[in-house]
């Protein structure tokens, strides 16, 4: 049996949709739906229930999963005691991490890294939603909150630093502000609250309750563009805001947050070479990026 075939299976089992599994698979889906229809004629039998949104498994395909997953584990485990040379890596490696996160501080980091292994390929989902581990949709997540379950490594990546801050135009043309209790009658720009991806987003919520918004984002890049814009004022990552020279740190001492990035993958990808090579490189560019992240612990 082929073992291509029943790899393009696995990952149309996992994502539902033949767009979804062609994109991880990094082929068309045509190539994909042509592998499963192979593979059911084999079979004898259809693997798959085609509907409005996507595949469903049949009672067959639910029958074949667990036996495929197999194979796949005994296979990563020969892949991962091959040796693990730099100059050899060669595959994809999607990874997820949010949108700021990764725009500012992982994506020029990652294009140099994948030019020096031309073999490499590297997905990079820089969202402002949260990526799931357990959906497959990545093999590396960079998360605000550490997972609580699952068969995953986990490793605190980095903290990092937000503040409130406004331009230097907006300021310079409203109320100034010394105090929390002086931000009342301001406008803020914030995220979409009932889209929020998580509570450790509610930074408002430690800080005031703005009496209006200018605007609401789910992009961290769309509030940062307003806030250079004059819009108002927004609390921001220290990595996003401090190289904008428009913009200007309120209340430091009164408005400044910690949060935390945590890393995970799958535990039984964790040492396959090429994998390895990036969870470590994500680690040493992080350390590398600290006066960036928390620009107070550099001083």
């Amino acid at each position: 049996m082929d073992w291509d075939n029943l790899r393009f299976f696995l990952e149309l089992a996992r994502s539902g949709t033949l767009m979804s599994a062609a994109r991880r698979l990094a082929v068309d889906h045509t190539t994909v739906a042509r592998r499963i229809q192979a593979l059911e004629k084999q079979i004898g039998t259809p693997l798959f229930s085609r509907e409005a949104g996507g595949h469903r498994l049949t009672e067959a395909g639910r029958r074949l999963q667990p036996q495929v997953e197999a194979m796949e584990s005994a296979f990563l485990a020969v892949e991962s005691a091959a040796p693990a040379t730099q100059e050899g890596l060669s595959g994809l490696v999607r990874i997820g991490a949010t949108e700021g996160f990764g725009t500012v501080v992982l994506a020029p980091h990652l294009a140099t890294f994948a030019q020096s292994h031309p073999q490499l390929v590297i997905d990079l989902l820089a969202m402002p939603r949260l990526v799931h581990l357990s959906r497959r949709e990545a093999d590396i997540v960079i998360s605000l909150e550490r997972p609580a379950r699952g068969p995953v490594v986990v490793t605190k990546l980095t903290d990092y630093a937000l503040r409130l801050y406004a331009s230097r135009s907006y300021l310079a043309t409203h109320r100034k502000i010394e105090t929390r209790d002086d931000l009342r009658g301001h406008s803020f720009i914030s995220y979409v609250d009932d889209l929020l991806f998580s509570k450790e987003l509610q930074y408002l919520d430690e800080l005031q309750r703005p009496d209006s918004f200018a605007l609401r984002s789910t992009s961290i890049l769309a509030q940062h563009r307003a806030v250079a814009a004059g819009a108002g004022i927004a609390v921001l990552p220290a990595f996003v805001a401090e190289g904008d020279a428009s913009l200007q740190v309120v209340l430091q001492e009164q408005a400044q947050f910690i949060r935390t990035f945590w890393m995970s993958i799958a535990a039984e990808t964790r040492h396959v070479a090429r994998m390895e090579a990036v969870w470590d490189f994500l680690r040493e560019t992080v350390a590398m990026r600290q006066a960036l992240l928390l620009p107070d612990a550099a001083h």
